[in-house]
């Protein structure tokens, strides 16, 4: 069987060894959880952020705020009482790593200055090219950084996608109506594959 497992890696390009160190995190939420896999070599800077804010506490019993039905989910940064939870300082940006916000990915959120991003998240529900980093007459136009992807769980992260909206809190709409809450984050060396 071992044997079996090291060939698909290698057919995939993927090393025994790098499959066995690969980096993965459990999100648990109210409606089921969401393991991704992150890319400390493609994005450092973004999984060493997301890492810390987990591993501290902050994400726990925050809520998704942001959920836009086949396109994102967003949270990280709100109490289920909009209270924002205080982050770090911003970290450097890392959306021209080549990495794309195809459907499953997890990209960090941030505002209009690339050199924003703190602590809030984001997992595409569809393939999001708009959101890619690109140059167009040989200028960035920045994108949003991918820093991991869903390993498991992409049905509660659509599950998630499709719950009712409206307003709520500070936010004029794209809330879920019945909060949606992320229970803590967990990082985990590998996943349970039996």
């Amino acid at each position: 069987m071992l044997i079996r497992f090291a060939f698909l890696f290698l057919a995939l390009g993927i090393s025994v060894a790098q499959a066995e160190d690969a980096t993965h995190a459990k999100i648990q939420t109210s409606m089921g959880d969401i393991i991704v896999e992150l890319y400390p070599d493609r994005a450092p800077a973004s999984v060493e952020n997301f890492l810390h804010y987990a591993k501290s506490g902050h994400y726990d019993r925050t809520i998704f705020h942001r959920v836009v039905k086949g396109y994102v989910i967003q949270g990280g940064g709100f109490s289920q009482y909009f209270n924002e939870r205080s982050p770090r300082d911003p970290i450097a940006y890392e959306g021209g790593k080549g990495l794309k916000n195809e459907r499953g990915t997890i990209a960090m959120a941030r505002d209009d200055d690339p050199g924003s991003t703190q602590a809030q998240w984001f997992i595409n529900l569809r393939d999001n090219e708009e959101l890619d980093h690109k140059m167009v007459e040989g200028l960035p136009l920045h994108g949003y950084a991918v820093f991991g992807s869903v390993f498991e769980g992409m049905d509660v992260a659509d599950a998630i996608g499709n719950v009712r909206t409206g307003p709520g809190g500070p936010f004029d709409a794209e809330v879920p109506v019945e909060p949606v809450i992320i229970l803590r984050i967990d990082r985990i060396v590998r996943p349970d594959t039996e």
